[in-house]
């Protein structure tokens, strides 16, 4: 079940994003991870339109939308392969059309995913914040 972020899907989504994270971006400081986990908590939830995915009832992964831009997409790694992750982006899909996407170039978990989507990269620059290059990707929905 997809279902809208409320304020009580809190501390499952921030789980759900230190695990998801913790695998696809070993290459990220430890500092840095702290920092996007605070921002996971207090500062995305105001800015975002976040949906949760629930398996048996628990929250095992998330989308965060900015307007068509995909701002997050995390999946609890036990959940990867299921179709979880793909039906969460067909989701934003049929609510925004054509999505982008900002996905680091060492992320090889979410590159692939992106890829097997449809996502074509379109520019590459330098992540600012955590000095990490970034890939830009888009998809452009099907009329």
């Amino acid at each position: 079940m997809i279902r809208q972020y409320t304020d009580n899907d809190v501390e499952a989504v921030v789980a759900v994003w230190r695990k998801a994270s913790d695998l696809a971006h070993p290459f990220l400081s430890a500092a840095f991870q702290d920092v996007e986990a605070e921002n996971v908590r207090n500062v995305y939830p105001k800015y975002a339109d976040i949906w949760v995915r629930e398996h048996e009832g628990q929250v095992v992964g998330f989308i965060a939308l900015l307007d068509a831009e995909v701002g997050g997409l995390f999946l609890d790694p036990g959940h990867h392969g299921k179709g979880m992750g793909r039906a969460l982006v067909d989701f934003a899909v049929k609510q925004r059309g054509s999505l982008t996407v900002e996905v680091f170039r060492d992320n090889t978990i979410g590159r692939a995913f992106y890829d097997a989507y449809g996502f074509k990269r379109t520019s590459e620059y330098r992540h600012e914040a955590s000095g990490q290059m970034t890939i830009k990707m888009v998809y452009t929905a099907q009329e």
